[in-house]
């Protein structure tokens, strides 16, 4: 059955369109099961019908014509049951709908099973016999199995679009994808779709009848994409900020001889022409970065393809040329990178959609820097027939909606003229203080990791950096940054907010942060090797990032250190004299710093059940709420089969945020939360009642977060609380604070953060 099924499902995923894959699929179940019918119909949801588009045994007339309402016939009750149905005698149940057209009527025996993908009903897949017979549980399981994998590809041409075509509906194509959010917002735009200026499947493997010249012609090439890059570079000097740039630097050194350069040439003297030189070298590093679990290392491949593409196009002497992009203008491609976006006019751009990438790719990380809705990882969009299309990027749900209904349009226009004036009237309360309406007062926090961060979140009224991401210097290098580098990049986040705290979390890669040229491959990699456990496994790494904190705060004194990731007692007491190790070192230099406060990070359940051993070793702990709420609910977030799992608002995940501050104030100690649940205007109202002193976010929530506590009284926040520690279901705890916020008139404020549903379905 095994081999069977491996046939079947190569040769349907071969197939070049859906309607070829069905056929395929229903020529082959009838030949594998012995069956002298196979049919398959498929749900049109818009119509709320199913249609019989393929079959092997029935009339081939009928195929696109035959038709039943969802409810109707052994097909609609399949659908409707959500499981099979296996019947000796089909024309003599009570439901059974005969459709004259198909020539079914010499056909007793029928078994149906529904084709289902993520709970979403696809439609049937039905085989038939003139013998009157119940299909043995073999051949049912068989048909359940084949089933699971046909719904596969039915999503798949759901969501490009292609089954509207064999639905009838020719027209424009509406469609949602779904990607990963590279850089948060909404943008509403024209596709412009960027294609590489030139094809490595093109090239040949030629011999080089002249070597020199074939390195001559490489040195030309390399040196022309030297002078381009250096040219975006100083574009990107007045748009970015001084990390991002580095990028370009990394660019320009993977054209020396010690990396891509170098092995051209040795292809070359070895024979090859430079074209075909190129290509082998370049494409074996992208299929080593792509062949990579770590999501960071495979971004890298995206570097290394444009690279070679660049140098590709000189030689064959088609330089890219520039293409005037059009005012409100959705980037699109097979695989953006900074040096296409970099070089066109910011305000040009509304968004960014890419087939490949990452939230941790280079051009996502300079996507948030320039504040680009982004969304990547939108593998199934049809580059092809997007052009000058009308699209909507949600990089909050990381989603593209294609060609989006009117209403579907509305809601989001609305939700961005709402946002925007919603900002105007929170500009108000930038320099307040967050007060509540009985006097309580609560310090507000933000999360940096780029320089961009900081003028926004210091216009906003952050009163400090409660999370600063200490990787991004790392990752946007291809080696570890000096001491000195480092140095200057902490020095500028901490006199930029002098003389308000400076949060700088110790370097926490792993998980789905890695660095290239620090690579970590593991099978789990978010209960493997990451945050803190790195680091004090190598003490020169963690001990040169002390440092040149230190140095950083010198005659500032406003730096806290925070460790990620500890799960015992034992990783802090290392840390700590790590930490006084160093702290001894540069006093003995000649630097004058006082010893900055140490703090934790609770990420995992075993720093919960230890929080109170653990801040009596330490001077403060911070809730890091989105890695919490994962690792108790055993959600991996980034996946989209359970990201709908994933749930802050969770009964569990409350419960271990309220028993962290209770075991944390019986020290005396203060304790702070940075996260996503923070930052939500409901999450934050629990947050203050439970009794955190400070809550961090990212600059775009805290103005919104300010104005709705400001509107509350902490008494009532802690009724709104007791009302919830009743509750046992995160959906209806969401929908709870939903309404206390709109009967306290603070609607308006959660709003912009509910998002239509998907274009083809209903909106609520």
């Amino acid at each position: 059955m095994l081999e069977t099924l491996r046939r079947i499902v190569q040769e349907v995923n071969a197939a070049p369109d859906l309607s070829a894959a069905l056929e395929v699929m229903v020529s082959r179940v009838r030949k594998s099961m012995g069956t002298e019918v196979c049919s398959i119909y498929l749900l049109d949801h818009g119509a709320n019908r199913y249609y019989l588009m393929a079959t092997e045994g029935l009339n081939k007339s009928a195929v696109g014509n035959a038709t039943l309402h969802f409810s109707e016939g052994l097909v609609g009750q399949v659908g409707m049951r959500e499981e099979p149905i296996n019947l000796d005698d089909a024309p003599s149940h009570p439901k059974f709908r005969y459709l004259q057209e198909t020539g079914e009527e010499p056909f007793h025996s029928f078994l149906g099973v529904p084709i289902i993908h993520h709970r979403k009903l696809l439609g049937v897949l039905v085989v038939q016999q003139r013998e009157s017979r119940k299909f043995d549980q073999q051949e049912e399981a068989f048909l359940v199995t084949i089933s699971a994998q046909l719904a596969a590809v039915v999503a798949h041409a759901e969501a490009t679009g292609a089954i509207d075509g064999i639905f009838g509906n020719k027209g424009t194509l509406t469609a949602k994808f779904d990607g990963v959010a590279g850089c948060t917002g909404v943008a509403i735009g024209r596709a412009h779709v960027v294609y590489p200026p030139a094809n490595f499947k093109s090239v040949p493997d030629r011999a080089a009848k002249n070597i020199k010249k074939e390195l001559r012609a490489l040195n030309e090439a390399l040196k022309s994409v030297r002078t381009e890059i250096r040219a975006l570079g100083e574009k990107a000097l007045l748009t970015l900020p001084p990390e991002e740039q580095a990028l370009f630097q990394v660019y320009e050194r993977m054209l020396d001889d010690a990396a891509l350069a170098g092995e051209i040439r040795a292809r070359i003297e070895a024979g090859n022409w430079a074209q075909g030189a190129l290509r082998e070298v370049v494409l074996k590093h992208v299929a080593a970065f792509e062949s990579m679990e770590d999501s960071y290392l495979r971004a890298r491949a995206s570097d290394v393809r444009d690279l070679g593409l660049r140098i590709l196009a000189y030689l064959q002497q088609s330089k890219p040329q520039n293409t005037t992009v059009p005012p409100n203008t959705i980037i699109v491609g097979d695989d953006i990178t900074p040096t296409i976006f970099v070089d066109i006019p910011r305000d040009r751009i509304l968004g960014i959609v890419s087939q490949h990438g990452s939230s941790n790719s280079h051009m996502s990380i300079v996507a948030r820097s320039l504040g680009i809705p982004t969304v990547v990882g939108v593998g199934d969009v049809p580059l092809s027939r997007l052009e000058g299309l009308e699209l909507i990027v949600d990089g909050h749900r990381g989603e593209v909606i294609v060609s989006p209904s009117g209403e579907v349009l509305r809601q989001y226009r609305a939700i961005i003229d709402e946002e925007k004036q919603l900002s105007k009237e929170l500009e108000v309360v930038a320099d307040l203080p967050c007060i509540t309406t009985d006097g309580h007062r609560i310090t507000l926090y933000v999360n940096t990791g780029l320089m961009a961060d900081v003028g926004i979140s210091i216009q906003r009224g952050a009163e400090g950096v409660g999370l600063y991401r200490t990787e991004i210097p790392f990752m946007v290098r291809d080696r570890f940054p000096s001491e000195l580098e480092q140095m200057e990049i902490y020095r500028q986040q901490l006199e930029a907010f002098h003389p308000a705290s400076v949060t700088m979390r110790t370097l926490d890669i792993g998980g789905d942060k890695a660095l290239p040229y620090f690579p970590i491959h593991e099978d789990n990699p978010f209960l493997g090797w990451r945050g803190i456990r790195v680091t004090l496994d190598h003490p020169e790494i963690f001990l040169v990032q002390i440092r040149a904190m230190l140095w950083a705060s010198e005659s500032l004194d406003n730096l806290r250190i925070m460790l990620p990731m500890v799960s015992s007692i034992t990783e802090i007491e290392e840390a700590m004299h790590l930490i006084h190790r160093a702290y001894l070192e540069v006093l003995e230099e000649g630097a004058h710093v006082v010893m900055p406060q140490v703090g934790v990070m609770i990420e995992v359940p075993a720093a919960v059940y230890q929080c109170r051993e653990f801040v009596q070793q330490c001077d403060f702990v911070s809730v890091g709420s989105n890695d919490l709420t994962q690792y108790i609910l055993a959600v991996d977030r980034n996946n989209r089969r359970v990201a709908n799992l994933y749930h802050a608002f969770h009964p569990a995940v409350l419960r271990a945020l309220q028993t962290v501050v209770t075991e944390v104030k019986a020290e005396g100690k203060p304790v702070s939360i940075c996260g996503e649940l923070a930052g939500d205007p409901r999450g934050a109202i629990l947050l203050m009642a439970m009794g955190y002193d400070t809550l961090s976010m990212s600059a775009s929530s805290l103005l919104r977060v300010k104005w709705v506590l400001r509107k509350i009284g902490l008494a009532r926040a802690k009724e709104i609380l007791q009302q919830v520690w009743t509750m046992d279901n995160a959906q209806v705890i969401r929908s709870h604070m939903d309404l206390m916020m709109e009967r306290a008139g603070l609607g308006s404020f959660i709003r912009p953060m509910h998002f239509p549903g998907p274009a083809k379905e209903p909106t609520t």
